[in-house]
């Protein structure tokens, strides 16, 4: 079992920034990819950045120059740096994580999701 905690949403006025976390925490297991989603009021979920576990990262073009992922493996922690925020970014986001654990195979773990509003 792997479990999910994110940080750092919040009101943020357009142009500014915010930075995203979440840390993965269980035993005895191994991520594959780890992923950001965000879900916008009335719309569905997109994904909005990748990365997997040789370091490749893949970003939705509507935040790509804006927004950028890393990762701390000693921390089992990916972050999300948003820059130059839109009043489009407003939207609740959820880290997803693609895990191995030996009683279960690889699967998907999700998080609670963190809201992040951008208004002025």
């Amino acid at each position: 079992q792997v479990q999910l905690v994110e940080s750092g949403g919040g009101l943020v006025q357009p142009g500014g920034s915010l930075r995203l976390s979440c840390a993965a925490s269980g035993t005895n297991f191994r991520i594959n990819a780890m992923y950001w989603y965000r879900q916008a009021p009335g719309k569905p979920r997109e994904v909005v950045i990748t990365i997997i576990s040789g370091g490749r990262t893949d970003y939705a073009d509507s935040v790509s120059g804006r927004f950028t992922i890393s990762r701390d493996n000693s921390k089992n922690t990916v972050y999300l740096q948003m820059n130059n925020l839109k009043p489009e970014d407003t939207a609740v986001y959820y880290c997803n994580v693609n895990a191995w654990t030996p009683s279960r195979g690889s699967m998907d773990y999700w998080g609670k999701g963190t809201l992040v509003t951008v208004s002025s």
